[in-house]
């Protein structure tokens, strides 16, 4: 393809609905929330998170914003890449961030496993995970960082009901 060769992409979808402007005093009370839940975590590891929870969600629009914010903060192109498959590439973080990203994805998709005590099916964060993740935070670090994972996932369900359109965030925009 030459430079003067244009590529016609598909379409932009609609959002479904602009939720944020419908209920303002919860969109305020969201943002007062994400406030809250990310203070005293690294920003770097906090967009981790909040990158990892956005692809379990399928949240393209805030894995968009996210991975714009994680760029502006300092994060590589190819960490940021590998959040995909974490699991494989857990030599690209830190064990810190690794526990992190485990227990992100336990919370976003809470299987569990079985247990006698809760019943079979789950629907809880495995004892290991959250003792690995504890072994790593100091315990009002980890609260932080339960609170933004849920914070995360929150904002996901809008994003992805509401069809929000990824591509127009600016770095920071939202902060």
């Amino acid at each position: 393809m030459t430079t003067a060769e244009t590529v016609e992409y598909t379409p932009e979808h609609p959002p479904r609905l602009a939720w944020a402007q419908h209920a303002p005093e919860v969109y305020k009370a969201m943002l007062r929330l994400d406030t809250a839940a990310r203070r005293g975590l690294d920003p770097r590891l906090l967009e981790l998170v909040k990158i990892r929870a956005s692809q379990l969600n399928h949240c393209a629009f805030c894995l968009d914003m996210h991975s714009k914010d994680a760029l502006a903060a300092g994060e590589s192109v190819e960490r940021i890449i590998q959040l995909g498959a974490w699991e494989e590439s857990r030599h690209f973080y830190t064990e810190k961030e690794a526990a992190a990203l485990e227990l992100t994805d336990a919370v976003t998709v809470l299987t569990g496993g079985t247990s006698q005590a809760f019943g079979s099916g789950g629907g809880f964060v495995p004892d290991e995970v959250y003792d690995h993740a504890a072994k790593h935070f100091e315990e009002a670090e980890l609260a932080q960082l339960i609170a933004a994972i849920t914070v995360i996932n929150a904002w996901n369900r809008f994003g992805v009901t509401c069809r929000m359109v990824p591509g127009h965030y600016e770095a920071g925009q939202h902060q």
